[in-house]
């Protein structure tokens, strides 16, 4: 399902990997995110992402009212409070999605896959 909108011109639609990149790009400019996880169901490894693959660890849907619903696999900075990380996040990432968008962000998940020191 893609992202809809309507204005006096039409209709203007937005596939969900668009929402998937920015909002992967987001969180890893979030204070206290080291990366996206990436979660191997065959093993169940976790590995740090690459930048050129955010959307691996990002989860997008849209429901039947039209509200983004998104999942994030991350791994945070020891020696910081995850909550305090995850309220970042979701703060930041739902302002400039609906921003975007113009959709609004009903739903954000965050499911800590690790932690690791930064240097």
């Amino acid at each position: 399902m893609k992202g809809r909108m309507n204005n006096q011109f039409g209709e203007i639609q937005i596939d969900l990997d668009v929402i998937k990149k920015y909002a992967g790009s987001t969180a890893v400019e979030c204070f206290g995110i080291v990366g996206m996880a990436g979660v191997s169901m065959k093993d169940g490894l976790v590995k740090l992402l690459k930048v050129d693959s955010l959307t691996r660890g990002v989860n997008v849907t849209i429901d039947g009212n039209n509200k983004i619903s998104i999942d994030f696999h991350v791994i945070v900075a020891y020696g910081l409070s995850i909550a305090t990380i995850a309220n970042n996040l979701v703060e930041n990432v739902k302002y400039k999605v609906e921003e975007l968008t113009g959709i609004e962000v009903n739903k954000i998940n965050i499911f800590v896959e690790g932690v690791r020191v930064i240097d």
